[in-house]
């Protein structure tokens, strides 16, 4: 663990009273919003719904009602770094978690209404930042900002690792999975090969992958990779190879190629959003999820 415990002692200390006291006092809301929402997944993919706003908190217009506040659960560089934590309204007992990467714009509005969107299935969603706070409003400043962390990845490994610590010792979850989009995507998949055996799922929106065998074979979690047929970064050649080393190496995962669409496709604010792909892909992801990180044992 990489955090300084008495500087994170008030963050931590505001979790539990999210998860227990809250939880506690509004059991019966939370627990039909969360039932609701898997069992009606694919209503709520087919529109799925979300306000954006400002600020430290975004509201969730999905099946459930959730609660969500901005934590600090790591330091780097000797400042705290502070993630997007969300999770049912009224939540009473440990949840399965879901690390969520954002874009290469940062940890903005819009990453935070999507982790309201999977906490209203029924998850804590934790949105880290691997951007330290900036947000990026042009491509070349969201470019630049990345480019910071693919030139210098450790900092965002730590990153991922005090995540993981955070849901799964803090948070109590018993399974834990990402989900990212594009440059989150790839982070996606990088943290498959940095947890390892303790990763239960991981999505990949439009991110850059590999087919280096060596890379992918330690990998244990299921994947889902989720693709633009007319992405001009990923070409076809890249996902084909892709799962060509996924299939050689007996992983268990699915891929799905959008035809006709771009990157971004899933991004209601994006330009290249399509409704059909978008839905598609968010049943995909809560069918997925459900399947991988269910809790369930009756």
């Amino acid at each position: 663990m990489f955090t300084n415990k008495s500087s994170l002692a008030g963050p931590v200390a505001t979790l539990a009273f999210l998860v227990l006291s809250l939880g506690a006092c509004d059991s019966d809301q939370a627990g039909a919003g969360a039932s609701a929402g898997r069992a009606d997944g694919a209503a709520a993919a087919a529109r799925p719904r979300y306000q954006l706003g400002s600020g430290d908190t975004v509201q969730s217009e999905g099946p459930g009602a959730v609660i969500s506040q901005m934590m600090a659960y790591t330091e780097e560089r000797d400042e705290l770094v502070y993630g997007y934590f969300s999770t049912p309204a009224g939540m009473f007992e440990p949840l399965p978690a879901i690390i969520m990467i954002h874009e290469w714009w940062g940890l903005n509005d819009h990453i935070r209404a999507m982790a309201d969107m999977l906490a209203a299935e029924g998850y804590i969603v934790f949105a880290v930042d691997l951007f330290h706070g900036k947000v990026a409003t042009t491509p070349d400043k969201a470019r630049a900002l990345m480019v910071e962390v693919l030139e210098d990845p450790e900092p965002a490994n730590r990153n991922l690792l005090a995540a993981y610590e955070f849901v799964s010792s803090t948070a109590g979850a018993p399974r834990v999975a990402t989900i990212g989009w594009r440059f989150g995507g790839q982070w996606s998949l990088n943290a498959a090969r940095l947890l390892l055996d303790d990763l239960d799922a991981c999505v990949i929106y439009y991110g850059q992958v590999s087919n280096d065998e060596d890379k992918l074979r330690p990998i244990s979690s299921p994947i889902l990779a989720l693709f633009a047929a007319r992405d001009n970064s990923i070409k076809a050649e890249a996902v084909e190879a892709f799962d060509t080393a996924l299939q050689h190496l007996r992983k268990n995962y699915e891929i799905k190629i959008y035809p006709g669409v771009r990157s971004g496709f899933a991004n209601l604010t994006s330009p290249n959003f399509n409704d059909n792909a978008a839905a598609d892909a968010w049943l995909r992801t809560l069918q997925f999820l459900e399947l991988h990180l269910s809790i369930d044992d009756s």
